[in-house]
């Protein structure tokens, strides 16, 4: 059943009923999980901090690192030079590259007419000019305390070494018709030189004190590193898809392939070296939405060939001077930022995070939106789950009534920040009181880390209503057809329906039989403090029974509450008559005097002696307790005399009513009138006319002059007899 509301914007008030949690208190926000070892052969090492990490600016690229800082990239392009001590640091627009010797940390800047090298530590600039013209100097790149540059001759492309001490030295060893030249970081002692030769793309190693390339080879499809003694790199694999990483003795030429899964990647590889350790996985895996397939940054010793996972996912790896790799990456459990990859001989290598972003690595709950304790559904429509992720992931909520096990599901994909309008269009959804559960849980779409779970419960409230007999907060109708069969029909009101007004909610459902043995069966609202409507019936014999309702959609044994009520011809029960909050009944016998019944609240006597209130009532044929239509104190009646003309009674609260006043006539076509409670969940009592070719809802308006809305048609499948005794 719906929360039966008309439009929309209810929804708004629905969401300031909810209650903000505090990430942690319910839900899985930075889980402090250990690092989970991995399959077989390949154990995850222990992270060691060794200092508070500085911070990281987020969305920026690790771009090199140094003996005392290292440079970033942020996406506007501006490169920052940052301190390991502390943090701190200077912002560069334009190309700015960080070099380093095993002591001195120097910044190049790369302009259109010099290059400009700066010492970090004594501060002192070496310059260099260069210039577009065809036979000017070109920036060739810069390794350890050298610029390189190359000039065009007539006999080829010369490359030269600038230093401070030796500011144009001439480098050999290159083949001839050597082109596109560029110089890079290799270790502190050696740069890695590119170029083609020809067609061809080649690589090379060039000694930064004598000047000298050597060890000339093809360039392959993806990384290289290179340590004192080896050189590493990667594969795409280009027939099946599975990268392949290969080490190289320097001396020896020898090669190894290192074992990696045989796993399709969703992106590039990166590899670097650390002591006897070949470093390598997928870059950005934090991005891949293929799980299982995203590679941590691992690491494989060429002399043991033992594995071990160092972080979870890397986005750039960048060697050090002493030998060292710096990452940009992740670790579940401890985080977004900048982590030290050394060497410790024959051990695993350390993990040491020396920066920090401040972000988890593992999907979490950065602000979570969900109920308080109780929802009372007489003030609100329903609420709204809200919630973000640390980054992308996949969510379903799960929200089940506990006592019915009825469950509304929802899932949204690849999503930072959304939420779930509970009840907010799902109109033909059942709501019913008591306790719910309700659990989120966000998977990481690359695999990378646990899922992040918020769980709770809540109470749904709202007053009883006497024609609710499955708890749900919408009427029921009740039907008994020919064979004495007991039916409950379960009613919503569909606003956004083609076919506007009630329709029939779950699947008509049979309660029992043998009820024929009854001549008079009534509605009672909730007599004996069931928090549920309860059924009144009485036999031949004139013996009244009260049938609890048992909260969802049937009634418990029965109870015999008294004796001849055979002298009534009419009975209408439900209306709270006294303002005491409990429903009433209001009898009348052959003579046409009109009794009132005070409710009790207790199951075994659920009425007080009876009262004479009226008389002349026989000139109705129906009467029927509504509840309170017109803003009265109390409980209403409506009667219909014999010419069809409908009377509206207002409750004083005193189990009285004052004069009556016509409401209009013609109600004669219908064959009983039903005052089912508020139908379309506008908060006021409405009437129901029931009659063979259309049964009517009339909406009430809380105006006594004019209490009910034109009648709307009801769509009740199937319908509802009008041979069948209905109530």
């Amino acid at each position: 059943m719906p929360l039966a509301r008309p439009t929309r914007r209810r929804l708004a008030a629905a969401v300031t009923t909810v209650l903000a949690v505090t990430v942690g208190a319910s839900a899985q926000a930075v889980p402090a999980n250990a690092v989970a070892a991995a399959d077989v052969g390949l154990h995850a090492s222990a992270a060691v901090t060794a200092a508070a990490p500085v911070p990281y600016p987020k969305g920026s690229r690790l771009v090199a690192a140094g003996v005392t800082g290292f440079l970033t990239t942020a996406p506007d392009k501006t490169s920052t030079w940052r301190r390991y001590s502390d943090g701190s640091g200077q912002a560069y627009s334009g190309d700015t590259y960080l070099r380093s010797t095993r002591t001195t940390d120097f910044l190049v800047f790369s302009g259109s007419y010099q290059v400009t090298q700066r010492n970090l530590r004594t501060s002192g600039s070496l310059e260099i000019p260069i210039g577009s013209a065809a036979n000017s100097a070109k920036y060739a790149g810069s390794a350890g305390d050298a610029v390189f540059t190359t000039l065009a001759t007539e006999t080829g492309t010369v490359l030269r070494k600038h230093t401070a001490a030796d500011n144009n030295v001439t480098v050999t060893g290159l083949p001839a018709g050597a082109t596109s030249l560029w110089v890079a970081p290799a270790t502190p002692e050696r740069a890695r030189i590119n170029f083609h030769q020809g067609s061809e793309a080649k690589w090379g190693l060039l000694d930064l004190a004598t000047g000298t390339v050597g060890s000339i080879r093809d360039q392959t499809f993806g990384q290289v590193g290179v340590s004192a003694t080896r050189t590493a790199w990667t594969s795409d694999g280009a027939t099946t898809g599975i990268p392949q990483v290969f080490a190289s003795d320097i001396t020896t030429g020898a090669v190894q392939e290192i074992p990696v899964a045989q796993v399709p990647a969703s992106g590039d590889f990166h590899v670097g070296l650390v002591g006897d350790w070949v470093a390598y996985g997928q870059i950005g895996g934090m991005s891949s939405s293929q799980p299982g397939a995203h590679y941590p940054l691992t690491a494989y010793n060429l002399s043991t060939h033992t594995s071990v996972r160092l972080l979870d996912h890397a986005y750039e790896l960048v060697p050090a001077p002493d030998g060292s790799l710096y990452v940009r990456g992740g670790l579940v459990g401890q985080g977004e930022g900048m982590y030290r990859i050394a060497a410790t001989g024959s051990e695993a290598p350390t993990v040491e995070k020396v920066a920090t972003t401040g972000d988890p690595t593992e999907v979490a709950f950065t602000a979570l939106t969900v109920p308080g304790a109780v929802l009372d559904l007489d003030k609100s429509d329903g609420f709204a789950f809200r919630w973000s992720l640390s980054r992308v992931g996949n969510v379903s909520i799960t929200v089940r009534h506990v006592r019915t096990g009825k469950t509304q599901s929802h899932t949204s994909n690849q999503t930072l920040a959304t939420g779930f309008a509970w009840q907010a269009n799902n109109w033909d959804e059942e709501v019913h009181n008591g306790t719910y559960t309700w659990e989120i849980v966000a998977r990481p779409d690359n695999g990378i880390g646990p899922d992040a779970v918020a769980k709770g419960t809540f109470e749904v409230v709202r007053k009883t209503a006497p024609h609710d007999f499955d708890d749900n907060g919408t009427p029921d109708l009740l039907t008994r057809d020919s064979a004495g069969r007991l039916w409950r029909n379960d009613l919503f009101y569909q606003p956004d329906n083609p076919k506007r007004g009630i329709h029939a909610g779950e699947p008509k459902a049979l309660l029992g039989s043998g009820w024929n043995i009854y001549d008079r069966i009534e509605a009672g609202g909730d007599l004996g403090g069931s928090a549920v409507g309860d059924l009144l019936a009485r036999d031949a014999s004139g013996v009244l029974w009260l049938y609890q309702g048992d909260g969802v959609g049937n009634f418990s044994g029965r109870i015999k509450v008294g004796g001849g009520w055979q002298i009534y011809d009419r009975i209408a029960f439900g209306s709270d008559l006294t303002n005491d909050g409990r429903p009433d009944a209001v009898a009348t016998d052959k003579s046409g005097v009109l009794w009132l019944y005070p409710g009790t609240g207790e199951a075994t006597k659920p009425f007080a002696a009876r009262t004479r209130i009226g008389s002349g009532w026989d000139v109705y044929n129906d009467i029927t307790a509504v509840g309170n239509i017109a803003g009265a104190p109390a409980g209403d009646l409506v009667a219909r005399d014999k010419d069809g003309v409908l009377w509206q009674y207002l409750g004083k609260g005193d189990g009285t009513f004052a004069a009556r006043t016509k409401v209009g006539g013609g109600w004669n076509a219908f064959g009983g009138l039903v005052g089912a409670g508020d139908a379309d969940g506008d908060g006021r009592p409405d009437l129901i006319g029931l009659r063979r070719d259309r049964d009517s809802l009339y909406k009430g308006t809380g105006d006594w002059k004019a209490p009910f809305l034109t009648a709307e048609t009801m769509y009740l499948e199937p319908s509802v007899s009008a041979s069948d005794l209905v109530f």
